[in-house]
C-alpha cells in the first residue's frame, strides 16, 4: 500500500512539474527545474531571444552592419539579421530593408542586379575583374599589376557588393552602354619639330635566381637563369576603354641571344596587332636583357648589341601604342604566364619567375604627370555620349566613332 502511494505521488509531482512549464514549452524545448524551458536550438521568444515558452523561431546571425560598441570598443559583433532586418518569428527568415540579401541579410544588394549587364561581386573578388590600376599614378613602384596580394581582407570583405560590368557597358548599375574614346582632335601639339611622344608600357620580367635587386640566387631561392625559360611560352591581355578583354597567342620567351631578341620583339609585335577588331591597329616593341636591377640604374644590353651576357637575370619589354585605334593613355597590359595546358585556351607552357615578378608600369608618366601628346576621352571631348545606344553625338563641325574628324572650321 505505502508503495502505491509513493508511486502516486511521484506521478503527481511529474504531472505538475510538466504542466508547471508555459505551454508545455510549445514542443519545441524540455522543461526544466522551475517551470523553465530549455529550448530546441533556434527557438525563444522575443528580441531578448529569452526561452519563454520557445513559441517563436530565432532568425540568423551575421557580422552587424552597425552596432553599439561595447566597453571593449568591439564593433561589428554577430546580430540578428546583421542589424539589417526584421525577423518573422513565425518562420525565422529576416526580413531585410531595402539594399540588403541574403541569409541574416549578410550582404548588400547590386543596383537594379547590374541590369542584367554585369556581375555582382564582392569586394573581395573585385580586384582580379578589372583592368590593373585603371587609375592615375605617378609612382613607378606603385604601377605593378593586381596580383592576389592586393585582395581585401576587411570585416565586410564577403558582405559588400558591387556590379561588374560586362563589355561595353558602365555606371554602378550597368545600365549605360560605353561610347568610343579618342583623342580630342583640337589638341594639337605645341612643338611639330619634336618627335611625337606616345604611350608607352615598361613590362620587366625577372627570373627565379640570379642577381635581383642586390640579392644573390642564394638568398631568393632559386638558381636559373633567364636562359633555362627560352622556348617557354606567355600571353598578354589587353582590356580595351570599352573593357573588352582579348588575349594573345601564345608567345615565346627568346634564347639568349641578340638574333633571339629580334625575332621576339617582331612575335610581341604581330602578336599584339593581331588581336580581334583591330583593337591595336599599330604598336613598336623594344626589348633589352638585364644584368643588373636596382631601384636607381638599369644596365641593359639592347637589341643592337651582340654582347649579350652568359647569365641573364631580367628581361625589359617596352611597348608603344603608335595607332591611332589606341591613342592617349591605355590600360595596362596582363602578363598570363601561368600554365594552362589540354583544354585551356591559350595554350601555356608558362614562365617559372621571380615571385611578385611580371611587373608592368606606365612609362608616359613624369612627376607633373602623362607626357604624350594624345590623350583619351570619351568621344574626343568633341560630342555627347548618347547612353542608350552607345554612339557620340558628335558638336556641330565634327564627326566619326570618337567624333575624332573635322567636317568643318567653325
Amino acid at each position: 500500500m505505502m508503495f502505491q502511494v509513493i508511486v502516486l505521488v511521484l506521478f503527481y509531482i511529474s504531472c505538475v512539474s510538466a504542466a508547471s512549464c508555459d505551454n508545455g514549452c510549445s514542443g519545441h524545448g524540455t522543461c526544466g527545474q522551475n517551470g523553465i524551458c530549455s529550448c530546441y536550438d533556434n527557438w525563444g521568444v522575443g528580441l531578448g531571444r529569452d526561452s519563454g515558452d520557445c513559441s517563436e523561431r530565432i532568425c540568423p546571425f551575421e557580422f552587424a552592419w552597425v552596432d553599439k560598441p561595447d566597453d571593449l570598443g568591439n564593433h561589428h559583433k554577430y546580430a540578428e539579421c546583421s542589424n539589417r532586418g526584421i525577423c518573422d518569428r513565425e518562420t525565422g527568415e529576416c526580413e531585410c530593408f531595402p539594399g540588403y540579401e541574403g541569409k541574416a541579410c549578410a550582404r548588400t544588394s547590386c543596383p537594379n542586379d547590374c541590369s542584367g549587364h554585369g556581375r555582382c561581386m564582392s569586394i573581395e573578388n573585385m580586384p582580379f575583374q578589372v583592368t590593373p590600376h585603371q587609375f592615375k599614378t605617378e609612382d613607378f613602384f606603385d604601377q605593378y599589376a593586381k596580383t592576389f596580394s592586393d585582395s581585401y581582407y576587411k570585416w565586410d570583405a564577403g558582405k559588400t557588393m558591387g556590379c561588374v560590368c560586362d563589355p561595353e557597358y558602365t555606371d554602378a548599375d550597368c545600365s549605360k552602354r560605353m561610347c568610343q574614346f579618342g583623342n580630342d582632335i583640337m589638341d594639337q601639339r605645341n612643338n611639330l619639330d619634336i618627335e611625337r611622344k606616345f604611350h608607352v608600357q615598361h613590362i620587366l620580367l625577372e627570373s627565379d635566381g640570379g642577381s635581383v635587386y642586390g640579392q644573390s640566387a642564394g638568398n631568393l631561392g632559386g638558381g636559373n637563369d633567364l636562359g633555362s625559360l627560352s622556348g617557354d611560352t606567355f600571353a598578354l591581355t589587353f582590356t580595351s576603354k570599352l573593357n573588352e578583354s582579348y588575349t594573345t597567342i601564345p608567345i615565346k620567351f627568346p634564347a639568349s641571344t641578340s638574333a633571339g631578341l629580334s625575332s621576339f620583339v617582331k612575335h610581341v609585335e604581330n602578336a599584339l596587332e593581331s588581336l580581334p577588331n583591330k583593337v591595336i591597329d599599330d604598336v613598336h616593341v623594344a626589348a633589352a636583357w638585364a644584368t643588373t636591377h636596382g631601384y636607381d640604374e638599369i644596365y641593359t644590353t639592347n637589341t643592337d648589341n651582340n654582347n649579350v651576357p652568359s647569365s641573364d637575370t631580367g628581361l625589359y619589354i617596352n611597348i608603344t601604342f603608335t595607332g591611332e585605334y589606341v591613342q592617349g593613355p591605355q590600360n595596362l597590359l596582363t602578363v598570363k604566364h601561368y600554365k594552362c595546358g589540354e583544354g585551356c585556351t591559350p595554350q601555356l607552357t608558362g614562365l617559372e619567375l621571380l615571385p611578385g615578378s611580371m611587373n608592368v608600369s606606365d612609362m608616359s608618366l613624369n612627376g607633373q604627370g602623362r607626357v604624350t601628346d594624345y590623350n583619351s576621352y570619351e568621344c574626343g571631348r568633341r560630342g555627347k555620349c548618347d547612353y542608350s545606344t552607345g554612339i557620340c553625338e558628335c558638336f556641330s563641325g565634327y564627326t566619326g566613332l570618337a567624333c575624332g574628324t573635322i567636317t568643318s572650321l567653325v
